[in-house]
């Protein structure tokens, strides 16, 4: 059975981060859900993370099964990466405790700096620390179609400075596709215009639910 970095992609990748190690997981690597994933007919593509701290976006998010099957690609890698999620859903017994093992990071939206801020606060401790930790978000931030993107996940990484990893979730080919990064400019027009590249053809389980990728007008994330 190959390993999840065997499997790559043949066409050029994305990768702003040349002088940044690639980190790979074999010591918490789950064979079995590797296993699992290639008896569902999936593929996964891995080139290894681009250093301890970053931000990944995972597209598109157009069904229910998404979230069991990146659970089952995060296995295969052997990362931990984390989610977002209400702090009043971390206070239920067992599921809370459940959902934390998960990855899951406890959210306080009543705080006045925001979602964004207690992120960008928590990359800054995680960096002074040595910690390492990759934040996945689903940029759609529902499964339904709407006109774009938050940019929630924006502002994080590019105020944290920290890498983009771009995670391209393709229920047409069936592969998930954890191998290109790119840095944030400043310039959000330039970079969604990247983004957008880097998922042409990409096609969700609902596909007319995907959004398109550009910055939600009026977002307030």
């Amino acid at each position: 059975m190959p390993s999840p970095q065997e499997d790559k992609a043949s066409t050029p990748l994305l990768n702003d981060y040349p002088e940044l190690e690639r980190m790979f997981f074999p010591a918490t690597q789950r064979k079995w859900a590797l296993q699992l994933l290639h008896l569902m007919g999936w593929r996964l593509q891995f080139n290894g993370m681009p250093g301890p701290l970053g931000v990944a976006i995972v597209y598109p998010h157009t069904s229910n099964w998404d979230f069991p099957i990146a659970m089952l690609a995060k296995s295969a890698i052997g990362v931990q990466a984390r989610f977002m999620a209400k702090d009043s859903l971390f206070k239920w017994p067992v599921f809370g405790p459940w959902l934390k093992s998960l990855g899951g990071v406890p959210i306080d939206r009543t705080q006045t700096r925001g979602v964004v801020g207690q992120m960008v606060e928590h990359f800054a401790t995680c960096k002074a620390r040595g910690e390492m930790f990759w934040l996945g978000v689903a940029p759609e931030g529902t499964r339904k179609y709407q006109a774009g993107w938050k940019t929630g996940f924006y502002q994080i990484a590019f105020q944290s400075d920290v890498p983009l990893l771009l995670v391209r979730f393709d229920h047409g080919q069936k592969i998930i596709a954890v191998d290109q990064c790119i840095r944030l400019s400043g310039d959000m027009a330039f970079d969604f215009a990247r983004m957008a590249k880097a998922y042409e053809g990409v096609k969700g389980f609902h596909e007319k639910n995907a959004s398109p990728i550009t910055p939600l007008v009026k977002d307030k994330s």
